[in-house]
């Protein structure tokens, strides 16, 4: 009993440690958006898009390369804030590769 309650009480506290948090970047100036990935390490942004009406966005913004999976690299992004069309952030992706290199594959 006791094994069963220490299991479910460390799967809690991992749950926890990995809670990330979400927030709304167009109600934020784009130096508090920025202020807040650093502290946090990463975040959830989400805004609805400009081009689209009622369209809901979001994504993953990280602080440094070591928030990122392995085999991702860190890129820069813009999302909008209060204070900006095109507040400057970084998001995770998987690099592509080179097109040229990616036909020769499909060739041989």
């Amino acid at each position: 009993m006791k094994t069963i309650l220490l299991a479910a009480c460390l799967t809690l506290v991992a749950a926890e440690a990995q809670a990330i948090s979400r927030y709304d970047p167009t109600r934020m100036s784009c130096d508090r958006v920025q202020a807040t990935i650093a502290r946090q390490g990463a975040v959830i942004l989400r805004y609805q898009s400009t081009r689209v009406p009622g369209l809901p966005l979001y994504d993953r913004y990280v602080q440094s390369q070591q928030f990122c999976n392995l085999g991702e690299v860190r890129k820069r992004a813009y999302v909008p804030s209060a204070d900006t069309k095109s507040c400057p952030v970084y998001i995770c992706k998987r690099p592509e590769f080179d097109r040229h290199f990616r036909r020769r594959i499909l060739q041989d």
